[in-house]
């Protein structure tokens, strides 16, 4: 939309002092806004136009100044906006034309009476743009208000629908097991030569939490979401882009507008609390013509989203994990509430008497075979580089596969009289040496992080970032 605005506004008459914006572009997030702005920048450079951007948690000083200077282009977030609006530090007299971007998460956010509040400052004879990836009746009814003979442009089908690039991959699992299985995907993801990857969780709590247990045991992982400060968004996200900390755990914060090209997972570790978030998540992934492969936990409480969820699958051309179909089924029959809701709470019959995660990791050639014929490889024998790796994850037989076969004791009478990694009662070790795990070439995979690592130093940490 930024090519149509410079075309718009090369056809407007110069600027005058006292001038607001005669294009306005609002985004939901500073991360977006940010990017808008990196592009704008680069296109008004090259026109002789100027523009800017105002969020919130930075300082309003440079960002008034901008604007008491004049600039064609304005990229906002709609909260620091009003606030501008309100102490008279901006006007919306010249603004012609208007971008609403995301605007199905700006809704989702609760911005639509910030919305209507800025617009309704707008001139009625402005030209309006909404962008959005999903097109519920909510957005609809938007359009409606603010659009006067629109045209709508569709990519893709109206329904629910992921990128099809993406290696979607879902485990049936329980809450208790997701540590466990998100750091025997993590040990096979950085062996991998791409492994720059985003760890969604749904609240800030789990974000920092998980952020602080990775990174203690020796993951290179790093977090964000929206209590941080501006400053040390931007440095983390810095962090990760260049690869420095590879392992990016967030919220819902990042999972619109974050364009960072070579992402090659994604794991859901919460399942969010719509599909249109889910497809969102997984967008951060395989960008422009690249590919990538998504993993989600799902676990009976997300039941809910469960036929959502298989829609998508479809309509992507994925295989689905038969446990989510049991889902539906306990679902109608009214057994997808505790121990009942599925039919062994301790054992997953699709894998061959295997436990372990990812047990049906899926690679494209072989879809045709159906999702049964490759339960035999036990976390998947194909990633979606095409490296061949971790035959076995294991480092005894789980009557039991679970590393240890007191485990099967512990878990089923409640008492621990066997061992979890490095001990049950002590401290899990994430990235733990497992002595089975081959990359497929009969040579001894790196364990990564080595078992004992130590804590992660050594980045010029900003002041006041908890590790």
């Amino acid at each position: 939309y930024l090519l149509p605005a410079i075309v718009h506004i090369n056809h407007q008459p110069f600027l005058e002092r006292g001038d607001g914006p005669i294009c306005l572009v609002l985004a939901p997030t500073r991360e977006l806004a940010q990017q808008v702005q990196q592009v704008a920048a680069e296109y008004c450079r090259a026109c002789r136009l100027k523009s800017t951007c105002i969020y919130g948690g930075a300082p309003k000083g440079p960002q008034i100044r901008d604007l008491e200077r004049g600039v064609e282009i304005c990229i906002a977030t709609p909260g620091r906006l009003i606030d501008f609006l309100e102490c008279g530090k901006t006007n919306l007299r010249r603004t012609t034309y208007l971008v609403l971007d995301e605007a199905d998460r700006m809704l989702d956010m609760g911005f639509e009476p910030q919305i209507r509040k800025i617009v309704d400052q707008i001139r009625p004879d402005r030209q309006t743009l909404m962008w959005s990836a999903t097109w519920p009746k909510e957005v609809r009814q938007l359009a409606e208000d603010f659009l006067k003979d629109y045209i709508h442009i569709n990519i893709g089908a109206l329904e629910l629908s992921a990128n099809h690039n993406i290696l979607q991959i879902v485990d049936v699992c329980h809450d208790v097991e997701k540590d466990e299985k998100l750091i025997r995907l993590m040990e096979e993801i950085m062996s991998e030569k791409e492994n720059k990857t985003i760890v969604f969780v749904e609240t800030k709590r789990r974000c920092d939490e998980l952020t602080r247990k990775m990174r203690r045991d020796g993951w290179p992982a790093m977090g964000i979401h929206g209590d941080k400060s501006q400053q040390e968004r931007d440095w983390v996200l810095n962090e990760f882009k260049h690869g420095k900390a590879p392992i990016l755990i967030a919220t819902d914060v990042a999972s619109r507008g974050l364009d960072v090209e070579d992402v090659k997972f994604v794991i859901n570790y919460d399942y969010p609390n719509s599909s249109e978030d889910y497809i969102h998540r997984i967008g951060r992934t395989a960008r422009s013509t690249k590919t990538g492969t998504a993993y989600t936990f799902f676990t009976p409480n997300n039941i809910k989203q469960v036929s959502d969820l298989i829609s998508v699958l479809r309509e992507a051309n994925q295989a689905i994990n038969p446990k989510l179909l049991q889902l539906v089924e306990d679902r109608g029959s009214g057994r997808s509430r505790g121990r009942g809701g599925m039919k062994d709470d301790r054992r997953d019959r699709y894998s061959a008497g295997k436990r372990g995660g990812f047990n049906t990791f899926r690679d494209r050639e072989n879809y045709d075979r159906g999702y049964s014929s490759l339960l035999k490889r036990d976390f998947g024998a194909k990633t979606q580089n095409g490296v061949y790796s971790a035959a076995n994850y294991t480092n005894g037989s789980f009557g039991s596969n679970f590393v240890s076969a007191g485990i099967q004791t512990s878990f089923r009478t409640g008492n621990p009289t066997g061992t979890y990694q490095n001990g049950y009662d002590s401290t899990q070790q994430y990235g733990s040496n497992v002595p089975n795990m081959h990359n497929g070439m009969n040579q001894q995979a790196y364990a990564y992080p080595a078992t004992a690592a130590a804590p992660m130093i050594g980045y010029p940490m900003p002041t006041g970032y908890s590790q």
